[in-house]
């Protein structure tokens, strides 16, 4: 009878959701809230994305950087408000507070140096903020659930090099996070406190140290696998692709501006957006060819993505229509102050957005397998008695 060797390790192949689905999804999410200074349907907005995370969040170094994010958007809220009762625009109101005040020059209309707080200019002041928090905390949910090496494996083959800056961009903060949360736990388990001036002193150098590294490290690695090779391209491949970018890009430029104002002509609108669009992409694929890449297991986009996508579709849609329909609903009423609406489609869109929650795969996480079991005959072994 052969030994039973057993697995030290489960391996497999079941791959999470495509890391663009995430990106496309939290951007909808985004552009619904910036069209909303209703102060209820922008904790909605992140009540949802902050439910998703907790549903799809891996256990990858860069899952545990949403916290971060819901702290600078606090502090974006908070400052948001100080500079207004400092240096915004006196909206007249029920005076809540006296700041002492400084008479400016005429040619600096408009900005104000203390003066009196009314209620209506903080929260003015505060629905503006919180719009910018909930935006923060919708792409640090894609920056949370999106793994950026699978996404940069994603890009084409045009955009590699910009993908790679864009990448290295957006782990900046998990890695951070990960690592001054590993240097503090080293100084606790060194007897020494982890608050204070000379705790942060003490972690920032660590922090950058090892930041410097891995900057070097990266570094060898993309020169170890030809990082920035070039193939041979004829001089009229890159004429074309050239010609093709910005004319692209021009068309682009006026299709949004058609599709912007309602008394542009229509030719401006959406036929001259999706030419731009078209030649944008016969530019990608001509400069595709000069850049050579292979793929390992290519990530598949299914039927969870399409539905990801969608959702977060659904939810910018139904605030623009709620917007159409009724622009009060979906903004705070200062003059007179009143007690915000509930528009119906936007909070059915906006719910939307809890698809991914429950339709996307569930995050992957590493699966060790039961330690094989002692052979019969080491059994054998350890109960004979010599003769």
């Amino acid at each position: 009878m052969k030994p039973n060797a057993g697995l030290a390790r489960a391996v497999t192949t079941r791959r999470g959701l495509h890391p663009l689905a995430w990106w496309l999804w939290a951007g909808g999410m985004a552009g619904a809230a910036m069209r909303l200074t209703n102060p209820l349907l922008l904790a909605l907005v992140v009540a949802v994305v902050a439910y998703v995370v907790a549903a799809r969040r891996s256990d990858a170094p860069w899952a545990g950087s949403f916290a971060m994010f819901l702290k600078l958007g606090a502090f974006v809220i908070v400052l948001r408000m100080v500079l207004e009762m400092v240096f915004g625009l006196r909206l007249p109101g029920t005076v809540v507070f006296t700041l002492p005040s400084v008479e400016l020059p005429d040619w600096a209309a408009g900005v104000s140096l203390g003066g009196p707080v009314t209620v209506e200019m903080l929260l003015d002041a505060f629905t503006q903020g919180l719009r910018l928090a909930v935006v923060l905390a919708c792409f640090g949910a894609a920056n949370t659930l999106a793994s950026p090496y699978r996404l940069l494996r994603s890009l084409p083959a045009v955009l590699y090099e910009a993908g790679v800056v864009v990448t290295v961009a957006l782990s900046f903060a998990p890695q951070v996070v990960v690592a001054a949360g590993r240097r503090r736990q080293a100084r606790r388990l060194r007897g020494r406190s982890s608050k204070g001036f000379g705790a942060v002193r003490g972690i920032a150098m660590p922090v950058l140290e090892s930041s410097l590294e891995r900057s070097v490290a990266l570094a060898g690695s993309m020169d170890a696998r030809g990082y920035g090779r070039r193939a041979d391209q004829s001089a009229g491949s890159r004429r074309t692709a050239t010609v093709a970018t910005a004319l692209g890009l021009l068309a682009v430029c006026g299709g949004v501006y058609g599709v912007l104002d309602a008394s542009a002509p229509r030719a401006l609108g959406l036929p001259l957006l999706g030419v731009g669009a078209l030649l944008c992409a016969v530019s990608l694929v001509a400069k595709g060819r000069r850049t050579p890449r292979t793929r390992y297991r290519p990530d598949a986009w299914g039927g969870p993505e399409w539905l990801t996508v969608a959702s977060g579709a659904m939810a910018v849609l139904s605030v623009v229509l709620a917007a159409r329909v009724d622009p009060a609903s979906v903004r705070l009423s200062l003059y007179p102050l009143s007690w915000p609406e509930i528009p119906l489609v936007a909070v059915v869109g906006v719910l939307c957005g809890l698809l991914p929650a429950f339709l996307a795969p569930a995050p992957i996480r590493d699966v060790v397998a039961a330690p094989p079991p002692v052979r019969p005959a080491d059994t054998r072994v350890a109960v004979e008695t010599p003769a």
